[in-house]
């Protein structure tokens, strides 16, 4: 009779994840010498799906383009609201205070134009979806901090003050996509499963909203990344090193302790499992989990330095460009999600992309080129190595830019050279994963200030990134007061698709 003494999982500070002596006896019913490495393995996972009452993954009965193409995504995401018209949407034949202060160029796809900002990304749209019509209408959302939360889990907050900040994060938050992800499809082998970099998501004093596992528990943060320096150091990636991996309450190290306990307890009540998984060589996977933090494949994905130095001056010597390149690495490792951070504080200045002032010169001269080169890089680099097949780019900020220059849309104050907060209409990239190439979804009117054709809400983005994992996006999952919730209330878009 195999005995696992308590209730592992008691230590953590999830402690309703745990391992009950219940589930070792269910997986026992079921045909434990049946068991193969991967099942072995994920008997925590399950448990904690059962936990969450979420809808298993293998209950899921989508189809149609696109369905099931993803085993990985890097989201780049543009926190501050970049500006549409003055990147990828660009207006000709409009007013001096709506058009753009740079110059429309050609681009791969005929009539397609972007703005001289953009060269390097003009030169491979061919070789990835753009949304050109995103688009929702706010219900307290035009401040960041709310907007961010919707993009990041599909659903608006309860709190939303006049001036756009909201509470802190809580563990009665609804959970970042990554995280859904990992639980309804966790990886196949021992690496981060979700890894969130180079900062978190702020606006002003208010750090994280959006970005944590809410109530799904703790065990599906992401292990976050945040390499110490200003925003404006520009060299920090460089000292990354993987002891500056975190993950709140040291969750990660208790959960490997865990582990060990729960294969004690197995080896010691069930001597005959070792045959049952001896063609699966158990020690060796298992201490390669054991040992992740600080050997093996994390420690080898951290380590920038051993790309050639061609590769890392193509993605650009700064945090953006730098942390691409790790995305790609980890990608390359086994992780599912990465979400890269723009690495400048929503509501700041120099790099950020909340150009209220200074627009020409900041953009011009700072987030524009660094966006340019890392992502094109990214997109290209990842299309040489054959990873596009299965991994899904997607970049998107929270909003656009108002067409009007000068104009207060969200009560913040706006230079004749700046834009103000813009839901309304803005754009954003997908390549990789069965969407299409050269493809442009959606057109935005004469000013950019609204869809045409084809909107697009931040929901469905987020469902159609479900879809391409094969995720149903009205998958059910209970929340800490134990109702009922879909992923997200949107359906995906096959249109992006091949």
């Amino acid at each position: 009779m195999l005995f696992v003494p308590g209730r592992i999982g008691k230590d953590l500070c999830d402690s309703q994840l745990g391992v009950t002596r219940r589930d070792i006896v269910r997986v026992g019913a079921s045909g434990l010498f049946g068991l193969n490495l991967g099942q072995m393995l994920q008997l925590q996972a399950r448990a904690a799906d059962n936990s969450a009452k979420g809808k298993p993954a293998d209950a899921a009965h989508g189809g149609g383009p696109g369905w099931g193409k993803a085993k990985s995504i890097v989201l780049v995401y543009l926190q501050g609201g970049p500006s549409h018209i003055d990147l990828w949407d660009p207006k000709e034949g409009v007013p001096d205070n709506v058009r753009s202060v740079f110059k429309p160029i050609d681009t791969k796809i005929p009539g397609v134009k972007f703005t001289e900002i953009l060269p390097r990304l003009a030169q491979i749209n061919d070789k990835f979806t753009m949304i050109r019509s995103m688009s929702y209408t706010p219900n307290g959302l035009f401040n960041h901090t709310a907007a961010i939360y919707q993009m990041m889990t599909g659903w608006t907050t309860d709190k939303v003050s006049p001036s756009g900040q909201l509470e802190p994060p809580t563990p009665k938050d609804f959970p970042n996509f990554g995280s859904q992800i990992i639980r309804l499809r966790p990886p196949t082998e021992p690496m981060l499963p979700f890894v969130m970099l180079p900062r978190p998501l702020q606006e002003s004093n208010v750090v994280g909203k959006g970005g944590t596992a809410g109530f799904l528990g703790r065990a599906y943060d992401p292990y976050t990344l945040f390499p110490e320096g200003d925003d404006m150091d520009m060299n920090k990636m460089s000292r990354v090193k993987v002891d500056d991996l975190k993950l709140p309450g040291d969750v990660f190290a208790a959960r490997l302790e865990r582990r060990a306990r729960l294969r004690t307890a197995i080896d010691a009540g069930m001597p005959e499992i070792e045959k049952a998984v001896e063609e699966y060589n158990l020690d060796t996977y298992y201490d390669k989990a054991l040992n992740l933090v600080i050997s093996g494949k994390a420690r080898e994905a951290f380590d920038l330095s051993a790309e050639p130095d061609e590769v890392r001056d193509r993605y650009g010597r700064n945090t953006f460009g730098q942390s691409a390149l790790l995305a790609r690495r980890l990608v390359e490792a086994g992780t599912r999600v990465v979400e890269v951070i723009w690495p400048k504080v929503a509501n700041s200045d120099n790099h950020s992309w909340d150009h209220h002032v200074g627009l020409s010169e900041r953009m011009k001269n700072q987030s524009g080129p660094m966006l340019d080169q890392g992502l094109s890089a990214l997109i290209e680099d990842m299309d040489k190595r054959g990873m596009l097949e299965d991994t899904l780019v997607i970049a998107v900020g929270e909003f656009g830019r108002s067409p009007q220059k000068g104009v207060s849309t969200s009560g913040n104050g706006n230079s004749a050279d700046g834009r103000d907060h813009w839901p309304y209409c803005y754009t954003a990239v997908m390549a990789g994963a069965g969407t299409k190439r050269g493809y442009v979804h959606g057109k935005s009117d004469k000013t950019a200030s609204a869809p045409l054709e084809d909107p697009v809400h931040p929901g469905q983005l987020l469902a159609t990134i479900y879809h391409a994992f094969g995720i149903e996006p009205n998958t059910i999952v209970y929340n800490h007061l134990n109702q009922p919730r879909e992923l997200v209330q949107a359906e995906a878009i096959t249109k992006f698709f091949a």
